[in-house]
């Protein structure tokens, strides 16, 4: 016969079941039993969970027992107002809902930047911190999200598991290739506003926006020059630093930007796939070719605001202001004296004396 005094924490767990004369002292023919282990499963027994018959996940409540179910039937009773599109939870048709009603709940307590969504507002909160907690085991690069580190380890596997149905092309993830198919598809839904012009994608509406706004946030902190996008201004920081980082693996020649290095492999290949809609005229990259087609449209979009003469492309205009209203005929022959207002004009003038 064993004797077993239940006393502390214990007390609590037997006060609702126990009378006052047996609550302290028990007489059982069994071996004691820690006190401790009885209120565990005391309070074990008083909560309830309640486990999907799917996949055998528990869950503290019923609720959330029901909402991760939907994941199983595919139930989606949430609908959205303003474009009927559903889901499976109330808080994601809430979020979804803010991208029609622009509303930003959620504020930055040291920026005060808004988003529409709490998990937006955690992920932008580690700038602040400049925590970068997950690092890539090839390189050691650090990242302060896990999302960037799994994009950066792909650099390293060249694994492109998400393809294209229609021309087979390969990406490293689906976000891309989702963005890639409206080439196919046409579609560009995003319209702005001010001159109706549509994109694709809503960051380039976005940065198309700052033409009109003329707000340019990306500052170099090495000459001062304004960019109205965060690649751009990376990419005239090599400009400073003389980092040229693309190199052609046919001549050895590099490059700053990717683009310049794709648009100049294209001189190897002799590949111009880029053509001129008005006589037919093709060209290795875009950028000449828009340039090229102002001939026919006579667009230009380039204006001198000292003088308001208009140019074609934004190198015209720098040579005007530059020898027009900065400075004139600055530069001078050697052997005669004569000056002109183009480097470009004064070498040709020098081949007069070579071909004597």
């Amino acid at each position: 016969m064993f004797y077993t005094c239940l006393t502390g924490a214990a007390d609590d767990a037997f006060a609702a079941n126990s009378s006052s004369e047996n609550r302290y002292c028990m007489i059982s023919n069994d071996p004691p039993v820690n006190p401790t282990d009885i209120l565990l499963e005391s309070m074990f027994a008083q909560k309830k969970l309640f486990i999907c018959t799917e996949c055998g996940k528990s869950f503290s409540t019923q609720s959330n027992l029901k909402s991760h179910q939907r994941l199983h039937t595919c139930e989606k009773p949430f609908v959205c107002m303003f474009c009927n599109k559903a889901f499976a939870h109330k808080q994601s048709c809430n979020d979804h809902i803010r991208t029609h009603t622009g509303e930003k709940p959620f504020i930055c307590g040291v920026c005060g930047k808004c988003f529409g969504k709490q998990a937006h507002l955690k992920t932008h909160s580690i700038i602040h911190t400049g925590e970068k907690s997950y690092s890539c085991r090839v390189c050691g690069k650090s990242f302060n999200l896990a999302q960037n580190l799994s994009r950066h380890q792909q650099i390293h596997t060249g694994e492109k598991i998400f393809t294209c149905l229609l021309c087979g092309k390969g990406f490293t993830r689906a976000v891309t290739l989702k963005s890639h198919q409206l080439i196919h598809t046409g579609q560009k839904p995003f319209q702005c506003n001010q001159c109706d012009k549509s994109f694709r994608h809503s960051v380039n509406l976005k940065n198309h926006q700052r033409i009109h706004t003329g707000v340019r946030p990306f500052s170099c902190d090495l000459c001062g020059k304004t960019f109205r996008q965060s690649v751009n201004l990376k990419i005239h920081k090599r400009i400073h630093t003389g980092e040229r980082p693309f190199g052609c693996t046919e001549c050895g020649k590099t490059f700053s930007q990717q683009s310049s290095l794709i648009s100049h492999g294209r001189t190897h290949s002799n590949e111009k796939p880029f053509e001129c809609s008005f006589c037919e005229k093709r060209f290795n990259n875009t950028n000449s070719l828009k340039l090229h087609q102002r001939i026919h449209t006579g667009e230009k979009p380039y204006s001198c605001e000292i003088c308001g003469k208009t140019f074609s492309q934004g190198s015209h205009l720098r040579t005007h202001k530059k020898h027009v209203h900065a400075g004139g005929k600055q530069y001078i022959c050697d052997k005669c004296g004569k000056r002109y207002s183009d480097k470009r004009n004064l070498k040709m003038h020098k081949c007069v004396y070579a071909s004597i």
